[in-house]
């Protein structure tokens, strides 16, 4: 008997799908396994089924989308990274506003990708993920502002100036979501003390609307409620597709 010792093929990506249309798991599994590196090992139709799945599996990636019975994509966006923080987060879904792009990088999403995009597309974002880059779809990308797509260059102009306690509480609530009003609500000062606190910490970290807030927040671990101190901006990096 012949053996052929090549060298071992490299481990397949795993991959869980949630959605809670069958022929959509149906569909995406047989276009994610033509790829002979990708491997689904698991779809589940809800974000409690997911997650029981994820805290099992322990995927490489989870493609979800956001719109799902009872809690949603973001809600298992949040706990997956709880459960399993080494699991890469696509989400797949159709809303292509700006305030959704937000809302889900700052639950923690890694990639996002519209049910409109190519099976190319949805690959790549899979690879790119699985590599620890960000990814966002071509469609996407186009309707967000440049803060998104960040360039390594602005970063050698950031101000130096540290961030007050203060505006750090905003920018935290910033991030969450919460309004001009509530947050003055919450931190017993006026709507203009807080516009005045966010329009400072905006130009000492060079962020230019709330979805940047939300993103750098994310990336720099300040959703959790901990105190930090910052003296310059981290950009996050994203893999635009380009085709």
């Amino acid at each position: 008997m012949l053996f052929d010792f090549k060298a071992e093929s490299k481990p397949r990506i795993r991959i869980v799908l949630v959605d809670d249309h069958a022929i959509m798991r149906e569909c995406l599994r047989a276009l994610i396994e033509v790829d002979q590196g990708l491997e689904v090992v698991g779809d589940f139709a809800s974000v409690e089924a997911g997650l029981n799945g994820i805290r099992e599996l322990q995927p490489d990636v989870v493609l979800t989308d956001l719109a799902l019975p009872g809690l949603s994509g973001i809600d298992l966006l949040r706990e997956v990274n709880r459960i399993s923080p080494l699991t890469r987060k696509i989400v797949l879904t159709a809303h292509d506003n700006v305030q959704y792009v937000s809302a889900v990088l700052g639950a923690g999403a890694d990639g996002y990708v519209l049910k409109t995009a190519s099976g190319d597309e949805l690959m790549r974002a899979i690879r790119a993920v699985f590599k620890g880059q960000h990814f966002l779809c071509k469609a996407t990308a186009a309707k967000l502002p440049p803060d998104f797509i960040a360039d390594d260059r602005s970063c050698a102009s950031a101000a130096a100036r540290p961030v007050t306690k203060r505006e750090l509480e905003v920018l935290t609530c910033v991030a969450a979501g919460q309004t001009t009003k509530v947050i003055a609500r919450n931190l017993g000062v006026s709507p203009k003390t807080v516009a005045k606190h966010r329009a400072n910490l905006m130009h000492k970290l060079q962020l230019h609307n709330v979805a940047a807030i939300t993103t750098f927040a994310v990336r720099n671990g300040l959703t959790g409620g901990k105190s930090h101190a910052i003296s310059a901006p981290v950009q996050p990096q994203f893999v635009a597709s380009l085709t």
